[in-house]
């Protein structure tokens, strides 16, 4: 049964080394490289080269997986999926806007707790696989229930599923969709978790402002100390991400706002 997962692992790293050659050489949405993790975390004209060095090595992996049993691979795989997780929560505290990349442009949706959690679980997975007693093709020719379960926990755990139905509804990228009403993203804001943390300390509970950028709708408000505290919540999804940001007055130069 130690082997029951390398079909799921062989499989997302070639979906994962397609997309991101695809994202790289087909040129995509305008400015995606630059909402994609890793890309995000290199300079600008290192962004197209860190994803195909990322497509290069998960390419290596997966032929190590599918042709031997060579431990080189299989520990390889395990610090890949491990050093992502690391990269994924090193992204979400530098670049909250920006998704993980992990299948390309699908993967555009800001980093939250389920793409860390999914990262995790594959590492558990080539974990358990670094000892099974044969190489990937074999797994493929003798699945086991085992398999099901692990797809099925990866499915919960993927926002690029919502992200891929929303792109065959809309047939168009995010930032190009009609946005909702903004009282269903002002709901939204006010169930999430960022909201509770925080509403204590605003002078009212409505923003004194509010306008689009790309697919975040921002919300701002005071806080009693006379900062601007804004959220910002993702216009995709039906578990949109929230960030929220304090900024002092006293260091910002006069600016007026925009609605929209």
């Amino acid at each position: 049964m130690l082997e029951s997962q390398l079909p799921v692992l062989i499989v997302l790293l070639v979906l994962g080394t397609v997309a991101k050659l695809a994202t790289v050489f087909t040129g995509g949405e305008p400015g995606a490289l630059s909402r994609l993790g890793p890309a995000v975390l290199v300079p600008d004209k290192l962004q197209a080269p860190a994803l195909v060095c990322c497509a290069v090595g998960e390419l290596v992996l997966v032929t190590g997986l599918v042709l031997t049993t060579h431990p080189l691979f299989r520990w390889g795989t395990v610090l890949f999926f491990a050093l992502s997780t690391y990269v994924l929560m090193e992204l979400r505290r530098r670049r909250p806007d920006a998704g993980c990349g992990c299948f390309g442009e699908v993967s555009s949706a800001p980093v939250g707790r389920r793409s860390i959690g999914r990262t995790l679980v594959l590492t558990g997975m080539a974990l358990v696989s670094v000892w099974a007693p044969v190489p990937g093709w074999v797994a493929f020719t003798n699945p086991s229930w085992f398999l099901l379960v692990g797809v099925a926990v990866l499915a919960v755990l993927s926002p690029e599923i919502e992200e891929a139905v929303d792109r065959i509804r809309y047939r168009a990228p995010c930032e190009q969709r009609p946005a909702p009403q903004e009282s269903h993203t002002l709901a939204r804001l006010r169930a999430s978790g960022a909201w509770r943390a925080h509403r204590d300390g605003l002078v009212a509970a409505e923003p004194y402002d509010s306008w689009r950028e790309l697919c975040w709708r921002f919300f701002a408000f005071q806080n009693q100390a006379g900062d601007d505290v804004v959220f910002a919540v993702y216009l995709s999804g039906r578990r949109p991400a929230v960030r929220m940001a304090v900024v002092s007055t006293d260091s910002m130069p006069e600016y007026t706002p925009v609605s929209a």
